[in-house]
């Protein structure tokens, strides 16, 4: 795809113009205007173009598609490095991924509710906010950029702390609220 390419050599991927796509398609202006009628329609199209490139399920079932989610996406994330960087970093990326939001909470929400039934529903909020975070593409970078890791090892990474969280939810482990309790911290 001409976008893929582009953002690749590009700098600034919100500036990455329908002629600039359509040069590098070795195609018409007209033409693009054709099959996408606004360039966010054609961002929107690009998304899940690379979703179904990187071919990892973006929603998950179970609670187990959700721990291992990181180890089979983020070495896709590291082939797709610049597509995924653009799309955490340009407006709009950002766009793309905010139309997604709804869905991927609904998704996750409902891969978690087994393994989160037992907990108060503030609490459970937590832990679908922290999977969110932990399987997500901002997690690779920081682990990589940070951490200095690899995609398989920032994957390796985020689907274990997953799995602890979710393990010493299982076993009503409730280290956290101990700790806090002790330092006289309240929620």
């Amino acid at each position: 795809m001409a976008l893929y390419s582009l953002m690749g050599s590009s700098q600034i991927p919100d500036d990455i113009s329908m002629e600039a796509i359509a040069a590098e398609a070795g195609i018409q202006r007209r033409t693009v205007f054709r099959h996408f009628a606004t360039k966010e329609d054609l961002l929107s199209a690009f998304w899940h173009w690379l979703n179904d490139r990187i071919a990892v399920a973006v929603a998950p079932k179970h609670p187990q598609d959700v721990i291992e989610g990181p180890q089979k996406a983020f070495p896709q994330f590291d082939i797709h490095e610049t597509a995924i960087r653009a799309a955490l970093h340009s407006r709009a990326g950002r766009e793309m991924r905010r139309a997604t939001v709804s869905e991927r909470q609904k998704n996750f929400k409902a891969a978690l509710t087994p393994a989160l039934s037992g907990l108060p529903a503030s609490d459970a909020q937590k832990v679908e906010a922290l999977a969110h975070l932990l399987y997500s593409a901002s997690a690779w970078e920081i682990l990589k950029d940070y951490g200095g890791l690899d995609g398989t090892q920032a994957g390796e990474a985020a689907s274990w702390a997953l799995e602890l969280i979710l393990s010493a939810i299982r076993s009503s482990d409730t280290a956290a609220d101990t700790t806090i309790a002790a330092k006289g911290v309240s929620r």
